[in-house]
């Protein structure tokens, strides 16, 4: 049976609303039966079909975010988009909550597209999608597997799979730290099933260390501040179960990347800590349609909300060119 959704029907954005767009509220479906939640931007004053977008990310973000202001600004610009909560969070379905998964969230972005394919004012042979931070990593994994996908462009990217199981910098690289993290990791969910709750990992630091590395404060200033602290976003609060890190050890989720055929624009900031991901996932991909775009001088979460930094003209380009 369907999952029925509350969702909140006022502006409840960190970003201002368009009066370029039309802006609705939406739900779908995927294979897995959970129902997504999604905030749908149209271009006013332009007949389809259109073009269209998928958008979700960051990792631990909502579509009231970061994500919904890359939908909004490329709706602006003539496509038809989606920004979605992935399954677990936000407004969309699926128990237990706060749970990631390297399949299912991979999942997520496939049935956006299956959605966006069925839409009356949508070119079905002419989608693709934006995956931000973490959610950049899923949109690879997506067009590795999703032949209808004609275009992805991740923005400041992460590699869950990677840093879960190597650690930051891969610093934590070896079987040794990793079985002592599936250790931990199991120990927690024996504890989990006893007390028939999940425990959370708890969201970005607050208070905020003195001594805490610059990474941090970076997301601090984002997800805890008025700048982008959002009541459903799981880095603003208390984080996703602290079990949802097992799956990701097992899991690589960028290990036929270099199989895409489509079209790929990675970007992201050259000053960012996780600079590195973008960097060596653009080295496996083949192909001469594919590009890294290294912003001067930024940071992970300016590609978040920085919109003057943020190259939404080359983004633009870049999807009309190759759907």
């Amino acid at each position: 049976m369907k999952e029925q959704l509350e969702l909140t029907q006022e502006w409840d954005k960190t970003f201002q609303k368009s009066d370029k767009v039309n802006h609705r509220k939406i739900t779908f479906h995927n294979r897995y039966g959970i129902t997504l939640a999604a905030d749908l931007y149209e271009p006013k004053h332009i007949a389809g079909p259109l073009p269209a977008i998928a958008v979700s990310g960051p990792f631990g973000a909502v579509k009231e975010q970061s994500a919904g202001l890359y939908a909004q600004t490329m709706a602006e610009r003539g496509f038809l988009t989606i920004a979605f909560d992935p399954s677990f969070t936000g407004e969309s379905g699926g128990t237990p909550r706060y749970v990631a998964s390297p399949d299912i969230n991979t999942e997520d972005f496939q049935a956006a597209v299956d959605f966006l394919s069925v839409q009356d004012n949508v070119d079905p042979d002419r989608i693709g999608i934006i995956g931000i931070c973490g959610w950049g990593g899923m949109a690879l994994n997506a067009a590795a597997v999703d032949t209808r996908i004609k275009a992805t462009v991740t923005s400041t990217m992460y590699d869950m799979t990677r840093v879960n199981a190597n650690g930051y910098f891969d610093e934590e690289d070896s079987e040794e730290a990793r079985y002592e993290k599936r250790k931990a990791l199991n120990a927690q969910r024996i504890a989990d099933y006893k007390n028939g709750t999940y425990k959370r990992a708890g969201g970005v630091v607050d208070p905020l260390p003195d001594d805490a590395p610059f990474f941090v404060k970076d997301y601090y200033d984002y997800y805890k501040t008025a700048r982008g602290y959002h009541e459903r976003s799981l880095n603003s609060n208390d984080g996703w179960n602290v079990t949802s890190s097992l799956s990701f050890l097992n899991m690589p989720i960028l290990q036929y990347s270099s199989e895409i055929r489509s079209a790929v624009l990675m970007i992201h900031g050259e000053k960012a800590h996780s600079c590195y991901f973008s960097k060596d996932a653009f080295q496996k991909l083949t192909g001469s349609n594919k590009e890294l775009m290294l912003i001067p001088n930024a940071v992970h979460t300016d590609l978040y909300d920085r919109t003057d930094i943020i190259p939404f003209d080359r983004i633009e380009t870049f999807f009309k060119e190759n759907m």
